[in-house]
């Protein structure tokens, strides 16, 4: 995580809630007085009215640049969360469009703001509210085996989709990339993405923190974007960005908290 974010998490856990919303101190906290355009027509925010699953929740977003502008940066906050920023993507070749979604983990009911900052400096902005169940799932045990979690750490299955919402192992995603058209990454990764906040429930001592820290995307041979994680991620986290129409080839390559590094590799057929 950066140390913005980090900075940020402690602000946030050892600072009194506010009343009615933390977001004015984050938003301090990451922009100062930089302004925000609120409600950007330019930024779509897709979240469920109400988490099923507040260990992982799907949550994305959609962002059209300005005409004239590119995005560069797009930030991804869950206001109530022990760490709100979720996920940073920076992209390394800006886009006049980028749409992507993630699996996450929630702490309780939250508003949640996505922010995208385009090469002109302007900072576009959507928020929603969303409702959980109340699981607390940053602090809950894990959900999978200790042991074959760390067995398969860092264990990535790449896959070129048609479009950000198609499933990965479907008759037409398998076409759409012998075909070369493909417009999203699908990565699937295996983590177990320990918050640091959840109790061994054998030792009873807390599971040090253990999360994905960057993300590398190398489209054809090119940086395409690095994505910051936080423990917001869920376990497993399962990340889809879209990508420049007429990609050949992916990589990917992963470090978490610990120093771990590891990589995987896609492509269409014939390359």
């Amino acid at each position: 995580m950066t140390r913005l974010a980090l900075a940020l998490a402690a602000a946030m856990l050892s600072g009194p809630a506010l009343a009615q919303s933390t977001w004015p101190d984050i938003q301090s906290a990451l922009y100062g007085d930089a302004p925000l355009v609120v409600q950007s027509a330019h930024v779509s925010l897709d979240a469920p009215y109400r988490a099923t699953d507040d260990a992982r929740t799907v949550l994305g977003g959609h962002i059209v640049a300005p005409p004239g502008q590119k995005i560069t940066t797009v930030t991804l906050v869950i206001d109530e969360n022990p760490a709100p920023v979720a996920a940073e993507f920076h992209l390394a070749a800006p886009q006049a469009e980028f749409a992507f979604s993630l699996t996450t983990r929630l702490n309780g009911q939250t508003p949640l703001h996505l922010v995208a900052l385009t090469d002109a400096g302007e900072r576009h902005m959507a928020e929603a509210f969303l409702k959980t169940s109340g699981q607390g799932a940053c602090a809950a045990p894990p959900g999978t085996d200790p042991v074959a979690a760390l067995a398969n750490l860092g264990e990535m299955e790449l896959a070129f989709l048609p479009d950000l919402t198609a499933p990965s192992k479907s008759v037409n995603t398998r076409l759409a990339a012998l075909s070369g058209k493909v417009h999203a990454l699908d990565v699937d990764i295996s983590h177990p993405s320990h918050s640091g906040l959840a109790m061994d429930q054998i030792s009873l001592l807390f599971t040090p923190l253990r999360v994905v820290d960057e993300l590398e995307i190398n489209l054809d041979n090119a940086p395409y974007l690095t994505m910051t994680g936080s423990i917001s991620l869920s376990e497993n986290p399962r990340l889809r960005v879209s990508i420049p129409t007429g990609t050949t080839t992916a990589n990917v390559t992963l470090r978490d908290t610990d120093g771990t590094t590891t990589s995987a590799r896609t492509s269409l057929a014939a390359y």
